[in-house]
């Protein structure tokens, strides 16, 4: 019998959630059914974690039911999601590091005698749990600093299956694992589901959601927008739900697409050969010229911000070399970066961005005052001119210079990030989603802006998860999946949204057939 021929073991109808201001999920509908794997798929702010507080007790909602096994729950905790049988492994392990795995896997578990903690049962326990995950080899005893990013994730699981849970969540389990100990997790997972567990299995990663699971739910902007059998589901398909795109036309481009090669003289601004770092963004080949918009396309957790940070210096590369206007160089941190003038705009402008409670002003300044070095302090006047340059040409309100920068709109905080990079007169500028969440026309005054950057010759890096920006902006266009880059577009009249989503659903050989063959010309910004 499938598991579709069951009972829903867990059952949403009708789940509402509000936060100040906004409403995370409306009026949600979900099923759960034994022995089967779930994928919940959606971009950043689709409801998935808001779905899965509601199932951890960790959020209650304001309108619907909730039923589990036949039960109707309302959970004021995890205490009582648990006590319902429902488990869950976060993207963080929340392991305890001087503790041994026997000793984490039993956390709140342990074997207890009449002198307290009986160590051997525990550990006899422990290793229990861990046999049944198929990890007879490891030792309750090794100290989980020892063990690996995706040994970890496993002792997590053991720990989450101690219990022998009903109901498995798993919210992007593989986000620091490369693709052995992906391979790992997965057979693990298979191995749960033919004991009948139930799994909701939250990821970015296309492919292995297609791989691991027997039905997908897709959600958008907090509502249900699909439920489907994945064999049934083409990637396509999927892609259009998570981004609410309509591409029936991707059938005919196949047709419309003529040979293109993107060539340009000189040497490059910035150019890297197998960047990367492990766990976090495959090897990976790219090189940005002067003058040149070069756009990362991608889902989130794609690779986007990945590869970006390893190019900008946020993050240190373990494999691979790059150049900076011909020299190879070792970006050891943003200073590193900002001294081969490399300026870099991050994604979350609050947390790595902006100091709120410097003034707009400081915060200008900021970069340009490190770069020369905290020995050689820039004058009042000197200041003063730079902010007022960077005032005229955003239009910045003169008035907003002098209040800190934390009280100031999100598109008032763009653009002060923006000045704050180009004060540095960068050589390679890096954006990652630096029109997110502000007004029209702040977006379009910092696409304007972009333009004209690299008109006068910076080398440009542009992320955004609006695709239609990515397209109007970018010369060339690098697309990413699953941490890897799967190919690259010539911008130009034959290139839309829909071929940029195409070549995201492909698969890896298509992908190369698409980046190959697609048509190109002029840069259409």
């Amino acid at each position: 019998m499938s598991a579709l021929d069951q009972h829903p073991l867990v059952e949403l109808s009708g789940i509402t959630v509000d936060f100040p201001g906004v409403r995370a999920l409306d009026d949600v509908d979900f099923r759960l059914f034994p022995g089967e794997v779930h994928a919940l798929m959606g971009e950043n702010g689709a409801g998935k974690s808001t779905l899965i507080a509601v199932l951890t007790g960790t959020c209650a909602p304001v309108a619907g039911t909730l039923t589990v096994a036949g039960v109707p729950r309302r959970f004021s905790g995890v205490a009582d999601s648990r006590a319902a049988g429902i488990a869950t492994v976060f993207q963080e392990t929340q392991l305890s590091p001087n503790l041994s795995v026997g000793e984490n896997v039993m956390l709140g578990r342990e074997r207890r005698g009449l002198l307290g903690i009986d160590w051997r049962r525990t550990r006899i326990d422990a290793a229990a749990a861990l046999a049944r995950l198929g990890l007879d080899d490891l030792d309750p005893r090794t100290p989980l600093a020892m063990l690996s990013p995706a040994q970890k994730q496993l002792v997590a699981l053991a720990r989450s299956v101690v219990d022998d849970p009903a109901v498995l969540v798993l919210d992007e389990p593989t986000s620091s694992l490369d693709q052995a100990e992906v391979a790992t997790l997965m057979r693990v997972i298979r191995g749960l589901r033919e004991r009948g567990v139930a799994i909701l299995f939250v990821s970015h990663f296309l492919e292995q959601a297609f791989a691991i699971s027997d039905r997908m739910t897709v959600l958008r902007g907090g509502r249900l927008v699909a439920e489907n059998a994945t064999r049934d589901l083409e990637r396509a398909d999927l892609i259009s739900q998570m981004l609410g795109k309509d591409i029936e036309s991707l059938r005919a481009l196949g047709s419309e697409r003529k040979a293109h090669h993107y060539a340009t003289d000189g040497e490059a601004a910035i150019q890297a050969s197998d960047l990367g770092r492990r766990g976090e963004m495959g090897c990976t080949d790219i090189e940005v010229q002067r003058g040149e918009i070069v756009g990362f396309a991608g889902l989130r957790g794609s690779g986007r911000t990945e590869l970006a940070s390893l190019m900008g210096g946020m993050v240190r590369a373990d494999s691979g070399e790059l150049w900076v206007d011909g020299r190879r160089v070792d970006l050891r941190s943003p200073s590193v970066a900002l001294q081969h003038r490399i300026a870099m705009s991050t994604e979350n402008r609050r947390s790595q961005g902006i100091i709120g409670e410097l003034t707009a002003r400081e915060n200008i300044v900021l970069s340009l005052q490190a770069l020369r070095g905290w020995s050689r302090p820039l004058s009042a006047a000197e200041s003063a001119e730079l902010v007022d340059t960077y005032v005229e040409a955003l239009h910045l309100d003169p008035a907003d210079m002098d209040r800190p920068v934390g009280l100031l709109s999100g598109g008032t905080q763009q653009k002060v990030l923006l000045a704050r990079a180009l004060a540095t007169r960068p050589h390679v500028l890096i954006l990652d989603e630096p029109t997110r969440g502000i007004d029209i026309a702040a977006k379009l005054e910092i696409q304007r802006r972009v333009s004209q950057l690299a008109a006068g010759g910076v080398a440009v890096v542009f992320i955004s998860s609006e695709l239609e920006e990515v397209v109007r902006l970018s010369d060339r266009i690098i697309v990413l999946k699953d941490r890897e880059k799967i190919g690259e577009l010539s911008n130009g009249p034959g290139v839309t949204v829909d071929t940029v989503v195409e070549m995201i659903a492909a698969d890896f050989e298509s992908a190369e057939h698409v980046s190959g063959n697609t048509a190109g010309g002029d840069a259409n910004r």
